[in-house]
């Protein structure tokens, strides 16, 4: 027997406040989403990663993976007919899915619902769920030559310091691409780079940007000043240098003689 029943009104507020609390990585997620399109951080920060560093005392991914999770709990809602009301209640049980296409996320999360009895799974179900359909079905090549993508480490040592940084595809081959960083080259598969979505003209931008960054690293030797500024540039979530970013570029380029391009 309960201790102190509730009223059905109480029961209702319960329910609510309980959904509420579940729902509140992603309702992070949505705001946080509408913070970075909207620029709504231009008043007081350059950019959306320092604002939310300063607002939030967030890590530079987190701001990304909340935005993230949002989207994977909408495409959860909308696929998940038969579970609709066992859905995540927080964003590590979601990470994971991310790793698949809209389309094989709800399959995996339904597989997780069961395998967890009909509750709400840990992170470690899904994960679990998650790499035994990628064993099963090895994620096809879908990347162009040229094409911007950001690094996503997911456990590979290789990469250590490079998640978030952005790319350009080089090469493509079977079942990994070769790509270009403004210090080294990779031979990465997929599940190791995510598409950010920029037009030819977009990506011919940062190619712009890259060859530009990649002339001062090649100068071998730069300073600590230096170096941290260009590991900032490489993790630029826009397609464009800020006013101030081209000054600090530019202003790099004229202390070690490598020239400017048009950007």
């Amino acid at each position: 027997m309960p201790i102190d029943p509730l009223t059905i009104e109480e029961e209702s507020d319960r329910f609510s406040l309980e959904r509420k609390v579940e729902r509140a990585f992603y309702e992070a997620g949505k705001a946080l989403r509408e913070l970075r399109d909207r620029r709504l951080y231009r008043s007081t920060n350059v950019t959306f990663e320092e604002y939310c560093r300063d607002r939030f005392d967030f890590t530079r991914r987190r701001p990304y993976q909340l935005i993230e999770a949002a989207q994977i709990y909408d495409n959860l809602i909308d696929k998940c007919e038969e579970i609709v009301e066992v859905l995540p209640t927080k964003e590590g049980q979601v990470r994971p899915l991310s790793e698949l296409d809209s389309a094989q996320q709800p399959l995996a999360w339904e597989a997780a619902v069961e395998q967890a009895g009909g509750k709400v799974p840990t992170g470690r179900i899904v994960k679990d769920v998650v790499q035994r359909m990628k064993d099963n079905n090895p994620k096809p090549i879908t990347f162009q030559v040229g094409e911007i993508c950001q690094i996503m480490t997911k456990d590979n040592p290789q990469l250590r310091g490079k998640g978030g940084c952005w790319c350009i595809i080089s090469d493509i081959y079977k079942l990994s691409c070769q790509v270009h960083t403004w210090d080294n080259n990779y031979i990465l598969r997929s599940e190791n780079l995510k598409s950010l979505g920029y037009s030819l003209e977009e990506c011919k931008q940062m190619e712009n940007i890259s060859i530009r960054m990649t002339m001062l690293h090649a100068t071998g030797n730069l300073d600590e000043a230096a170096l941290w500024v260009l590991n900032g540039l490489a993790k630029l979530t826009t397609p464009r240098l800020t006013d101030l970013e081209e000054k600090l570029l530019a202003l790099l380029e004229l202390e070690y003689g490598t020239g400017t391009f048009d950007s």
